[in-house]
């Protein structure tokens, strides 16, 4: 990876930018990736020479754009290794996959008195979907902890799980920590259980293989902005028999087989989760955005993301007062830290008068910043277009920052 870097960088033009008179250092990839000229000339494709509503149409042109968009679910069946596409059901992103899930899951396989778990780490999407299902239905939310490494404490796990857990939701990768979850054994736990698994793949997808009948867990969701494509276009990987048994989410068009007004069946999946006209241009953009990590390799992103990640916890292990949050050894490309007596945010403003995007705060990760008693973290994220050298200029600008801070 590293010999073709300045070539990977040309795809990216938003890279060649510079901010507040800076050339751009773009750490802020756990919130969204940049997106290659790939991805953005398949967005003007569409819509230059494809534009047509899908599955719906006879003439050529919407037949054209159907090809083009359930090629894009081949393309992440393939992706994640799921034995059908028929098992990968389109959605605006990870939230909206959650929200999903949890909502139909709520309409009889959760009930009263019902308990659902997640762990401390996870993001807010992640928590506020099954404390609304707990309020709507009066079910009971249970939380496993972590250790003070940003780890799943697997020891609670068993006293926590009851003949009355109905759902194990939980990240594959912690969003604000880079803590790469054992999701296998969890699988295994739940499987063992009679318990349905979700994984939050959001974090995931980008850094590391993914195969979901290696993994078997019954439910794995993932974003399309965070592996380098467009906003607004997600995906559930759902187990056919189970997608099966459950009820649509949405109704409209498209999820239908026949309307009366005395009765309604639906259509075959994955379309009955799919009501509605879909983000047909950002889902074939999606695809671009998979054909060009494939071509790089996910095995070789990994690899490279872990020698940027070692390179710069050297670095930054060096300065005074400096604590990282999430210190386990099995982690991404992420790197959270707070500096004694500076808080978080002054940080973050002047890194970016020095052109570099950092992300500051929660993370949408409040459960977890409480657990370790501080107000939020800075939190720089690397992908595989990042550099040693930005990394360089990096420590450089956050210890102008500290001298000025304090």
């Amino acid at each position: 990876m590293k010999d073709r870097i300045l070539q990977i960088r040309k795809d990216f033009p938003i890279l060649q930018q510079h901010v507040n008179g800076n050339p751009l250092v773009y750490f802020d990839n756990a919130a969204t990736t940049q997106k290659p000229l790939e991805v953005i000339d398949a967005i003007s494709n569409y819509y230059t020479t494809q534009n047509a509503n899908v599955h719906r149409g006879n003439h050529s042109l919407s037949q054209l754009a159907t090809t083009y968009y359930e090629n894009v679910r081949e393309k992440v069946r393939v992706f994640v290794n799921a034995k059908s596409s028929t098992e990968i059901v389109f959605t605006r992103g990870t939230t909206e996959a959650i929200n999903l899930l949890s909502k139909i899951l709520a309409k009889g396989t959760i009930k009263k008195g019902d308990e659902i778990l997640v762990t401390e780490m996870e993001h807010h999407s992640n928590i506020v979907p099954w404390q609304m299902v707990c309020e709507e239905i009066g079910a009971i939310l249970k939380v496993l902890p972590i250790n003070t490494k940003g780890e799943l404490e697997l020891n609670k796990l068993d006293e926590l799980i009851t003949n009355k857990t109905r759902v194990f939701s939980f990240a594959h990768v912690s969003n604000a920590m880079g803590t790469i979850n054992p999701i296998k054994e969890l699988v295994a736990t739940t499987k063992s259980h009679g318990i349905i698994s979700i994984i939050d793949g959001a974090q995931a997808a980008s850094h590391i293989p993914v195969d979901v009948q290696d993994i078997g867990c019954d439910f794995y969701c993932f974003s399309g902005h965070k592996i380098y494509g467009p906003t607004g276009i997600g995906v559930i990987y759902g187990k056919e028999e189970l997608l099966n048994q459950l009820p649509p989410y949405h109704g409209g068009g498209e999820m239908i087989d026949k309307v009366t007004f005395e009765k309604t069946t639906y259509n075959v999946l994955p379309f009955k989760f799919e009501a509605g006209t879909p983000n047909i241009a950002d889902t074939i953009a999606f695809g671009a955005a998979l054909d060009y990590v494939n071509e790089l390799g996910i095995e070789k992103i990994a690899a490279y993301e872990h020698e940027l990640l070692t390179y710069a916890t050297g670095k930054l292990m060096q300065l005074e007062g400096m604590q990282i949050i999430g210190t386990t050894n099995n982690k991404t490309s992420v790197l959270s830290f707070v500096i004694a007596g500076i808080h978080p945010t002054d940080i973050g403003i002047l890194l970016d008068k020095m052109g570099i995007a950092v992300r500051t705060g929660q993370h949408c990760a409040q459960p977890l910043m409480d657990k370790f008693k501080i107000p939020g973290t800075v939190r720089a994220s690397f992908a595989f277009y990042n550099t040693f050298e930005e990394i360089d200029i990096f420590i450089d600008a956050l210890q102008k920052s500290m001298r000025m801070l304090k």
